[in-house]
């Protein structure tokens, strides 16, 4: 492992200083998905998900259905 990291800093030292801000803004959204994924926190990207549903269904309503649907 620490031979692969000498071969990165060596890498990274032969490219344009552009280029070397590019690879370290990479990584670090590497870093931040992984953080995101091991987090465990819910995220609210369905949001607008249930629309559909709002003629059909109460807010309360719709909330006991998507745990249903989830499986919980």
């Amino acid at each position: 492992m620490a031979s692969e990291i000498k071969q990165l800093d060596q890498l990274l030292k032969e490219l344009p200083p552009e280029s070397q801000a590019e690879v370290r803004d990479f990584v670090e959204s590497l870093i931040n998905k992984r953080q995101r994924k091991s987090n465990g926190h819910l995220r609210q990207t369905w949001a607008s998900g249930l629309e559909d549903y709002r003629e059909q269904f109460t807010s309360l309503e719709l909330q006991k259905k998507s745990l249903d649907w989830r499986g919980d």
